[in-house]
């Protein structure tokens, strides 16, 4: 059988894979930017506790191994009574892993901003949390998108990581693939790369048109 014949064949497996990654991919970051929001709240807070909370949480999960977090969430919650599937502990992971990056891009397009602003909005009697919806946040978003968007890219490529506790998605499919069919190693690597750039593509140019229409906003 020749490489062609053999990936229309494993298209069902691909597919599944390709799913599960998609899944994956799109429900971590949707929680890392309501996680990471948090966190770059914290980071800002006039209160020393809730900064010191914030660096705390960022620096751990900026220095330890994604996959060393993926080994601890697999192995060690079961310890403690937690029994979670493969794929929960995966997204647990990668949400908690990429709302410290997330935090950090939202804080430093926080501090792009000039402190006028923000004096600004305190001397028209706005709390902290009013200052950041009204004033703060919105400029902010516009600073952000570029990074955010890189953020995600490299979210997507991190979700191989779960293929090592796994996690059956594309990496994961393709191995077993490879496995079963050591002969087309060379196609089935070309057609996970596809699978790849099918989803950072298109998200990189989704990234370069939010940018631009953010500047023709300002």
């Amino acid at each position: 059988m020749n490489g062609v014949d053999f990936l229309v064949d494993s298209l069902p497996v691909f597919w599944q894979g390709f799913r599960a990654t998609l899944l994956l991919a799109f429900a971590s970051y949707a929680g890392a930017l309501i996680l990471g929001a948090i966190l770059a709240v914290l980071r800002i807070s006039p209160a020393a506790p809730a900064r010191a909370a914030g660096l705390a949480y960022v620096e751990w999960f900026r220095n330890v191994p994604l996959l060393v977090l993926m080994f601890v969430a697999i192995l060690c919650l079961p310890k403690l009574g937690v029994r979670v599937s493969p794929f929960s502990s995966a997204l647990l992971v990668l949400v908690m892993y990429t709302a410290a990056q997330v935090c950090e891009a939202l804080r430093a397009g926080i501090n792009s901003i000039a402190r006028g602003q923000a004096e600004a909005g305190r001397a028209l009697g706005l709390t902290f949390g009013q200052n950041l919806r009204h004033v703060v946040l919105p400029q902010a978003a516009r600073t952000v998108v570029p990074p955010l968007g890189s953020i995600f890219i490299a979210l997507v490529k991190n979700t191989a990581v779960a293929s090592l506790i796994g996690v059956v998605e594309i990496t994961f499919q393709f191995g077993e693939l490879a496995r079963d069919a050591p002969s087309q190693i060379m196609p089935l690597l070309i057609a996970i790369a596809v699978c790849y750039l099918i989803i950072t593509i298109p998200a990189g140019y989704a990234v370069a048109r939010f940018e631009r229409r953010a500047a023709v906003a300002r």
